[in-house]
């Protein structure tokens, strides 16, 4: 007879281990389904973001951006460095030895919340019973009261340009976090978060980067003013980012990759060493229910679910990538607390509307709520309030002063309905945003609120105040 549990949870990211690690601490009997094996071919929890994803690229963009300002941009600070050199091999084991400490780390936390840890593929059968395929091809039944799928995203692939990681000349973001050698040009179809960010990390390390990107507007789901202030730039750091550039054809010879494209000029060609594909992930849920589970999906692949992660099927939830949204690791964890806790017969709830997005660039790009242009769209009536960070005390301090922080609020309510950071630590600052808007603040709000001197804080609470025209440190118009 099948074991039988509180809680199944399909998938061991963000949203998945989170889940279980909730649904567990409110007394249920939980168990993982995870079939990931690491660079090591060893079992590990964590999923994409852990493994390849958000921790091992924040790694390289972080070690990154020390050679370069030591190599680049430390002298304005009083101090030269002289016989600067990279050790790729070491910057490498350093991701690998993080990314081990905090997939370890997922493991002892399942041991010690009383998660059992299922390793292989989950899939949903009729009734909800799950079936567990091991690595050596074994299977077994487990069923359970409750079924969450978590299973996560995957990168799109394009016909024009084939990933092989494997040989290392057309990858996706999981082959570029992996090079071994920085290749002297580095050709990037997509100029989104993921490209923005691997694109980084190669061309602070040397390589010449060309980003493909085959939309008219730059970063189009951010506010377009800081979209704008983003390509200024990154384009002034040396990236090379054509818009409305499609590419047609990919070949592989001795020298790299010929990339075939299409502008508004024509058509071209280039070679580059490496080629990396980031145009987008898609949900993983390819093979994830048999057909006679009944579950239902929505468009794209996705799982159909409601405002409670409830799928049509009695018991089954899904949280994550798996369900409309944006794919953002804190959001999936977030889902996975509100199905544990609903679950529990306790009152799980989400705000949709005040989930924060981050780009790890430099200068790092954040932002919470709506842009500019989706409540013009939508006609609410709203008033602007900017700071530039070249008049922030601390910014100047850092060698850090590009950017701004901009505060949309309800024109007749003064509700904060967004804030759109461009500059040092976007993706810290933020949260302040983040948190007003969870407990429904007014610009004003923020405006009367004592911020420390001197912080980057002080250009959010400029920004308030320039709401109403009342900034200090600007000329308000």
């Amino acid at each position: 007879m099948a074991k039988t549990y509180d809680v199944v949870v399909i998938g061991g990211g963000p949203a998945g281990y989170v889940a279980a690690i909730r649904c567990a601490q409110l007394g249920l009997e939980t168990a993982c389904v995870e079939k990931w094996l690491n660079f090591k071919n060893e079992p590990a929890l964590g999923g994409t973001c852990l493994n390849v994803g958000c921790i091992p690229s924040k790694t390289l963009l972080e070690s990154s951006e020390h050679y370069h300002l030591i190599k680049e941009g430390i002298n304005n600070h009083g101090i030269r460095v002289e016989g600067v050199s990279l050790n790729l091999d070491q910057m490498m084991a350093r991701k690998e030895d993080i990314v081990m400490q905090l997939t370890g780390g997922i493991s002892a936390l399942f041991k010690a919340n009383g998660v059992e840890w299922l390793q292989g593929h989950g899939k949903l059968l009729a009734d909800r019973q799950v079936e567990v395929t091991a690595r050596d091809g074994s299977t077994e039944v487990v069923g359970a009261d409750h079924v969450i799928i978590a299973t996560g995203s995957q990168p799109i692939d394009i016909g024009a340009a084939r990933v092989d990681n494997a040989e290392g000349l057309i990858v996706d973001s999981t082959g570029a976090l992996d090079f071994r050698q920085v290749p002297k040009t580095l050709g990037v179809i997509g100029a989104g978060v993921i490209g923005l960010e691997l694109g980084s990390v190669w061309s602070r390390l040397g390589s010449k980067v060309v980003m493909l990107e085959a939309v008219e507007d730059f970063l189009a789901l951010a506010d377009q003013q800081i979209a704008r202030d983003a390509l200024r730039q990154f384009r002034k750091q040396g990236l090379d980012i054509r818009l409305e550039t499609r590419v047609t054809a990919t070949r592989k010879t001795a020298d790299g990759v010929v990339v075939s494209f299409k502008d508004k000029n024509g058509d071209h060609e280039m070679t580059v060493d490496k080629l990396l594909v980031s145009v987008g992930r898609r949900p993983n849920t390819d093979n994830v229910a048999a057909p006679e589970a009944g579950l239902l999906f929505g468009e794209r692949g996705y799982i159909h679910v409601n405002d409670e992660c409830e799928t049509n099927l009695p018991g089954v939830f899904a949280i994550g990538d798996v369900v409309r949204g944006p794919m953002l690791a804190h959001k999936g964890s977030e889902e996975g607390v509100m199905v544990a806790e609903n679950i529990a017969g306790q009152h799980g709830h989400l705000n949709y509307d005040a989930i924060p997005w981050v780009i790890y660039t430099n200068p790092e790009i954040a932002w919470v709520g709506k842009t500019e242009q989706a409540l013009k769209a939508e006609g609410i009536p709203y008033k602007i309030g900017t700071f530039p960070f070249a008049a922030n005390g601390r910014a100047k301090a850092m060698e850090a002063a590009s950017g701004m922080v901009k505060m949309l609020a309800h024109a007749e309510t003064d509700l904060l309905l967004g804030c759109h950071i461009i500059g040092p630590f976007a993706s810290e600052l933020v949260q302040e945003a983040v948190l007003a808007m969870e407990f429904h603040a007014s610009s004003e709000d923020l405006a009367r609120t004592i911020h420390g001197h001197p912080t980057l804080y002080e250009a959010m609470h400029e920004a308030a105040l320039s709401v109403h025209g009342r900034a200090i440190h600007k000329i308000n118009t």
